[in-house]
């Protein structure tokens, strides 16, 4: 039965990445349970505040590279939702990952949110989960479109060059890592495997997946390196967020 509600009250959260971009900061502890500086708080902290504001009560962690340190953290933590972990006997890819962790969610007949545990973000979730109630997607992912970390180059048609531009938005919107799933999107996930390159393609085709551009002004932030960690710290200095 297909949930008519717009607002989901569950969410998967994939940490199981061993995150080697980031090492040091990984040596000891997975991607999520990396603190934003300045904050006191791991990246996996700031989006269960988040997803508790947006209405979200119940999350799923999907666990596996030094699962232990999260789940001490967990333990620990006051916890502004209920939060159930389960760890991967063995990998079994982002696509297989999610379905385990999917098969844990208290209301398998309702959506569901899923983000990846490297995202920082701030958006309202409410808002894209009544985007993809309006199109009847299957599941609607939100989309980013990011700066480059270079400074870009204009020239004019001789070749001459015009304007320096520091660090621009690219001209593509990116999959930003966080969606909203159809209750019966848990049943076309492979049981192994990657599915942005299995299921994402077949509900493209079907024109059943759709794009939630974030909104102007949203702040969004994958944390994949050292020097991510320190762009978002000047952010928060500069933004207060």
């Amino acid at each position: 039965m297909t949930d008519p509600h717009p607002t989901p009250v569950q969410a998967v959260i994939l940490a199981g990445g061993q995150g080697s971009r980031l090492r040091p900061y990984t040596d000891d502890r997975p991607k999520p349970m990396v603190e934003i500086p300045g904050t006191g708080v791991p990246i996996i902290g700031h989006q269960l505040s988040w997803l508790a504001a947006e209405g979200v009560t119940d999350v799923v962690i999907s666990c596996g590279h030094l699962a232990g340190v999260l789940q001490d953290w967990l333990a620990a933590a006051e916890l502004p939702l209920r939060v159930t972990t389960v760890v991967e006997e063995e990998p079994l890819g982002r696509g297989g990952g999610l379905k385990y962790a999917a098969a844990r969610l208290p209301h398998p007949d309702r959506a569901w949110y899923a983000t990846n545990g490297d995202i920082w973000t701030r958006f309202p979730l409410r808002e894209m989960a009544a985007f993809h109630t309006e199109r009847d997607a299957t599941a609607t992912l939100a989309l980013a479109r990011p700066r480059l970390p270079w400074g870009a180059v204009e020239t004019d048609a001789f070749g001459h060059i015009t304007d320096f531009i520091e660090s621009p938005r690219v001209s593509y919107e990116i999959n930003a890592g966080v969606y909203v799933f159809a209750p019966e999107f848990a049943e076309l996930l492979p049981d192994r495997g990657d599915h942005e390159r299995t299921t994402f393609p077949r509900l493209a085709r079907g024109r059943r997946l759709a794009g939630y551009p974030l909104p102007q002004g949203a702040y969004w932030r994958a944390i994949d390196t050292a020097k991510d960690l320190t762009e978002a710290a000047k952010e928060l200095a500069a933004h207060g967020r």
